[in-house]
């Protein structure tokens, strides 16, 4: 063989390589969606440290390459490096730890001074059980249909927890659209709060919440976690978590291990889970129907969450005298979107009163949301495992 022709012959096997080769409309279009990813976070400022990670994982992800070249690129692949770091969501090891950020950057006092408060986030947390029973008439078997309903309760880490233990095989869909979703709250809820509510209703001003003592604050995770945990031992390694990582910031004794957990571990963690859940979503496994009756039960499933926690508040009031009334703008907070639902609670607030803040109120039902989804997940893990 002369030197053109081996030059010739290698150049052409190199060709079959590219991702110009071996690409496919489905690879164009995960593309352009991880694009659009990265567009709304950087442009419309939709949860930029989410949404950056996840858009260019998804991008990563769909880059053409020969699947049968053994070259351990891939997500999918064994030994290969996204496969490794693929494993933390897989198995369920980054959902527990972003869990420890969250407690540790938590306050409660807002639900501690106001206990009656988490009646709404558990109001919130309909939607997980309204999608269940939709996603099994669809034809989803129940460990499918679970993992899909979590959705609702706008929380990513429990989505993808639940859906590692339950649906692997639809987990890549199941976190890309609680992220979405989660991402997507400026936009869904204040429709459907403007919907729900008279302008009566918008402007009640709720007295100002008591204040709790340190005492309370270090007992409320201690107490917080031997309450959820006897109930659904299954919550544990989110639960326990939370619950550590808050205790670490209230006992103020601990405060570099809370800043540790709650802003560098923190932070490399959702760096590694966005990635590797955007990188999940190669077109080959995620563009099929069922991806799409998962955006479909994750919409309403939402919808649902956040419609229950508004009703529930305005049922509420119908006990309540008239000094001790709450703001249904608070009850869409009831979702795990934290904090980002109780600044649109206090967002909306302020258009129909501009001296009426509800954030510290709204921030209430948020964490107790979180912990109802959280026993949510584990009642389903419990029940269907």
């Amino acid at each position: 063989m002369g030197f053109t022709d081996f030059i010739q012959s290698n150049f052409n096997e190199f060709i079959t390589y590219t991702g110009f080769a071996n690409a496919e409309l489905g690879n164009i279009f995960m593309i352009a969606a991880g694009i659009f990813f990265i567009w709304l976070a950087i442009k419309k400022n939709f949860e930029p440290l989410l949404l950056v990670p996840i858009g260019l994982g998804i991008i990563l992800g769909n880059i053409p390459f020969r699947a049968d070249a053994g070259l351990e690129i891939g997500l999918y692949e064994d030994n290969s490096v996204l496969n490794i770091f693929y494993q933390g969501v897989r198995q369920g090891w980054y959902p527990p730890l972003v869990f420890l950020g969250i407690g540790a950057m938590t306050d409660f006092s807002a639900l501690i001074s106001n206990p009656k408060l988490i009646l709404i986030g558990a109001a919130a947390q309909f939607g997980i059980f309204g999608a269940y029973m939709l996603a099994l008439a669809l034809g989803f078997e129940p460990n499918q249909a679970a993992g899909i309903a979590i959705i609702g309760g706008a929380d990513g880490p429990t989505a993808i927890f639940l859906s590692s233990k339950l649906s692997p095989n639809l987990m890549g869909a199941i976190a890309v659209c609680a992220y979405s979703y989660m991402a997507l709250v400026p936009v869904i809820q204040p429709p459907l709060m403007r919907l729900l509510t008279t302008k009566k209703e918008r402007v009640i001003h709720m007295k100002p919440a008591r204040h709790v003592s340190q005492t309370e604050r270090i007992m409320f995770p201690i107490i917080g976690l031997l309450l959820t945990t006897f109930i659904v031992p299954s919550g544990l390694p989110l639960l326990g978590m939370l619950f550590f990582g808050n205790l670490l910031k209230e006992s103020g004794k601990t405060t570099r291990l809370a800043k540790t957990a709650g802003s560098s571990l923190n932070d490399i963690v959702v760096i590694l889970l966005g990635l590797t859940v955007g990188c999940s979503t190669q077109a080959s496994e995620f563009l099929t129907m069922n991806t799409i009756f998962i955006f479909i039960l994750g919409a309403c499933s939402f919808i649902v969450a956040s419609t229950s926690g508004v009703l529930f508040v305005k049922f509420m009031n119908l006990f309540l005298p008239k000094s001790k009334k709450i703001n249904p703008l608070i009850g869409n907070a009831g979702v795990s979107a934290v904090p980002m639902s109780a600044r649109i609670s206090n967002n909306i607030g302020l258009e129909y009163d501009r001296h009426n803040f509800l954030l510290m109120h709204a921030m209430g039902p948020n964490v107790a949301g979180v912990i109802g989804s959280a026993v949510a997940a584990g009642a389903l893990l419990g029940f269907l495992s």
